[in-house]
Order: structure tokens, then C-alpha cells, then sequence
């Protein structure tokens, strides 16, 4: 194992996966069709800072929220009542992630937004978010990552507005906004 991972040092994940191809599960055991299947958004994915970089470039409570899975109180997030015009970007890396043409007022006590940044119907393959499973809250759910650095934003649920029917209820220090230029 310690050789293949030596092997496989440096290399984009996509290579990874299409080295250990083969009859369909790769050396780690892992499904790599499914791998492959996923490839193509985890490839852009910017290098990792450590958990040290990481704490020095976030305030206490962003690192908590993006890199620890935390949650900030409801209704203290500075996004919760803005109405500029404009994009929330992942504080962490930057990547764009929601229009404000998308917010609306859920009253959860976070900022909530109808769909991803990027979204082209039910396709959410050029968003700059991930969906991944989470049970950490005691039932299944969906949380929601920057696919660029896999910041944690927050969570989406099934009982949002039409068209979309959903709800991204988003962690604000998890955002940095930026307004439209006119």
C-alpha cells in the first residue's frame, strides 16, 4: 500500500483512477468507474492547505464553520438580511457559489438561496458546489461543499420555492460577498 501511494503521490486524481482501472475496482477497493463517474469536478479542486494554514488564514469562527462541519446560531449571520445585488463566493478559496438573484427568506435564521451558482436545470455539474450525504445531525441529509477547496457551506433540503423545490440554507461566515458592479 505505502508503495502505491508513493506511486500515486502528486499525480491529479483522475490519473489515480485511470491507473488502477482495471476490472472496474481499483487497488483501494474502491468502485473506480464511480470514481471516474466524479473525476472531472474533483480534478480543479485547488491543493489543500494544512489545518495550521488553514487557522491562520480564517477568523476562529470560519474555520469552525468551513473546515470543522460547525454551524453558526441561527439568525446571527451578517448575509441573513442583505438585499445588494451581486455573488457569494467561498471565503476560503473564492470560488463563486450563489447569486443573490437565487436568496430568498426562508426564516430558518440562515441565508437561504434556491439553487447553486451555475445551475442549468436539474444539472448542477458547473456549480462550484458538492453534495454529500451526511448523518452527523442524527438523520440523513445533504450537506453542501465548495468543490473547489471542500469548504463545509451547510445543508440542502427538498422544501424550497418552485421551480427548483429546494433549499440551501448556508452558513454566511462560510461566504464572502461581493455586490454587482452597475
Amino acid at each position: 500500500m505505502a508503495r502505491l501511494l508513493r506511486a500515486f503521490r502528486g499525480l491529479p486524481f483522475l490519473e489515480v483512477c485511470r491507473r488502477t482501472v482495471g476490472d472496474g475496482a481499483g487497488s483501494c477497493g474502491a468502485d473506480t468507474r464511480a470514481c471516474l463517474a466524479n473525476a472531472g469536478s474533483l480534478t480543479k479542486r485547488e491543493p489543500s492547505l494544512t489545518e495550521a494554514e488553514w487557522q491562520k488564514k480564517l477568523t476562529l469562527e470560519q474555520f469552525y464553520v468551513t473546515r470543522r462541519k460547525g454551524t453558526e446560531p441561527p439568525f446571527s449571520g451578517i448575509y441573513l438580511h442583505n438585499e445588494e445585488s451581486g455573488m457569494y463566493h467561498c471565503v476560503c478559496c473564492g470560488s463563486p457559489l450563489f447569486s443573490s438573484e437565487k436568496k430568498y427568506c426562508s426564516g430558518t435564521g440562515w441565508p437561504s438561496f434556491s439553487e447553486a451558482h451555475g445551475t442549468s436545470g436539474s444539472d448542477e455539474s458547473d456549480t462550484g458546489i458538492l453534495r454529500r450525504t451526511d448523518t452527523s445531525l442524527g438523520f440523513p441529509c445533504t450537506e453542501v461543499v465548495c468543490k473547489q477547496c471542500e469548504a463545509h457551506l451547510g445543508h440542502v433540503f427538498p422544501d424550497g420555492p418552485a421551480p427548483s423545490g429546494q433549499r440551501f440554507c448556508i452558513n454566511s461566515v462560510a461566504l464572502k460577498f461581493k455586490p454587482r458592479e452597475h
